[in-house]
């Protein structure tokens, strides 16, 4: 049979496309991009990511937030017991006008003062919207209770909740 033998460092072109020149070939083209394999692990690695560290995020932001409540309910707190030293008397709790009136509206919570006597006071702080189900109260001997969402524990009459798991 006939068979022809090549040089070794014959024809460059030729050598392009057998031995080393192939492979160089091959070596370039699979470093000039991603496999669709690389690409949907790197997919999964972020959606795992992203579905412990959203909810982490988002209690982050809410515990946040309840240093809203809790904040005024204290400095209500003081001036209501400063109105108590001056006057005798907490009727006159969250009256406009007076050294303690009723805390502004936050854009999650309200505050109201539902009951306030001669010797009694109650300050509530309701949350809502992203901070609905949040309540949280004090009382004229410094009883402060709270309501929280299911998750967050079970709410608390001696103090206020302020993480989840039900922790003060």
């Amino acid at each position: 049979m006939f068979q022809h033998s090549y040089p070794k460092h014959g024809c460059a072109a030729f050598q392009a496309l057998t031995g080393d020149g192939l492979n160089a070939a091959r070596r370039r083209h699979r470093l000039s991009g991603f496999t669709l394999i690389e690409v949907m692990i790197v997919v999964v690695i972020i959606g795992i990511l992203a579905a412990v560290a959203l909810p982490a995020y988002s209690d982050y932001v809410k515990r946040g937030r309840l240093t809203d409540a809790v904040g005024k309910l204290s400095d209500m707190q003081a001036k209501l017991e400063q109105l108590f030293q001056d006057r005798r008397s907490y009727a006159d709790a969250c009256a406009a006008g007076t050294v303690a009136p009723q805390p502004a509206d936050t854009d999650y919570f309200e505050f109201r003062c539902p009951t306030a006597t001669a010797t009694t006071y109650k300050v509530t702080a309701t949350g809502k919207g992203q901070m609905a189900n949040f309540v949280y109260s004090v009382t004229q001997d410094g009883t402060k209770a709270s309501s929280v969402p299911t998750g967050w524990g079970s709410g608390s009459t001696t103090c206020w909740v302020l993480s989840k798991g039900g922790s003060c």
